[in-house]
């Protein structure tokens, strides 16, 4: 039996009934075709998540009552993991995004580096987080996490350095460096640093060096952008964090 759970921005009570979101109420009438009676879970990021019924499936304005509040089976890792994202084109960037938050990731930064080529101005990158944020919340919707991953707003490599966690162990990937995943001590925090489609320059790596990143290799092959985060995540979760 499928499990359908939705994201709401609101806060949620049992006991209480709760007019979906637009948002929420199209995609539970006109795509997954709910009707009244029908169960699902909902979840507003606080950890938790709320059994409902739907009572009524009226496009754009369906309702539901919330039964009781659940504790979701464990779905967050005990490694606080933070990916750092040269922002890249925008199928890419929502891919990456929304594989991250599978991975489990705790925290996203989109960051500028001096080969990024995607440039947001207010209005673009008011809208870009907007649609971010959605995608992160159907990641987790489709996960089974809820609570949803700290999406920062998009600031410059060197802004999101001063600002960093400093406890949190730093890395880059690098085919050359000799340290690799699997020599890594026991962590708690660690931030990963991704370049845009061009990579990350020399520029940035020298930043990065003197904050005391370190480099890490998964292979001796250059990997994408989509691909390398993804990757170093999966291995980093399974090595240190969900195993």
């Amino acid at each position: 039996m499928r499990c359908i759970r939705l994201h709401v921005d609101a806060v949620l009570t049992p006991g209480v009934e709760l007019a979906l979101p637009i948002a929420a109420s199209e995609h539970a009438t006109r795509v997954l075709r709910l009707r009244p009676g029908d169960a699902l879970t909902l979840f507003n990021g606080d950890g938790h998540d709320y059994a409902a019924r739907l009572l009524d499936a009226a496009r754009g304005g369906a309702r539901v009552r919330i039964l009781e509040r659940m504790t979701p089976a464990a779905a967050e890792s005990p490694l606080r993991l933070t990916l750092v994202q040269g922002i890249a084109r925008a199928e890419k960037m929502d891919w990456i995004l929304q594989k991250a938050t599978e991975l489990g990731v705790a925290g996203i930064a989109p960051v500028l580096t001096v080969r990024t080529e995607v440039r947001l101005d207010a209005q673009r990158g008011e809208k870009r987080i907007a649609h971010w944020r959605g995608v992160i919340a159907s990641a987790c919707e489709q996960c089974g996490r809820a609570r949803l991953p700290h999406l920062l707003l998009p600031q410059s490599l060197a802004a999101w350095l001063r600002t960093r966690e400093p406890d949190a162990a730093l890395f880059t990937l690098d085919p050359q460096a000799t340290l690799r995943i699997r020599d890594l001590p026991a962590l708690s925090a660690a931030q990963l640093v991704i370049g845009p489609e061009g990579g990350l320059d020399a520029a940035d790596l020298l930043m990065l060096r003197a904050a005391g990143a370190r480099g890490l290799a998964l292979g001796p092959r250059v990997l994408r952008t989509e691909t390398a985060g993804l990757a170093a995540l999966a291995m980093l979760q399974s090595h240190l964090g969900d195993a």
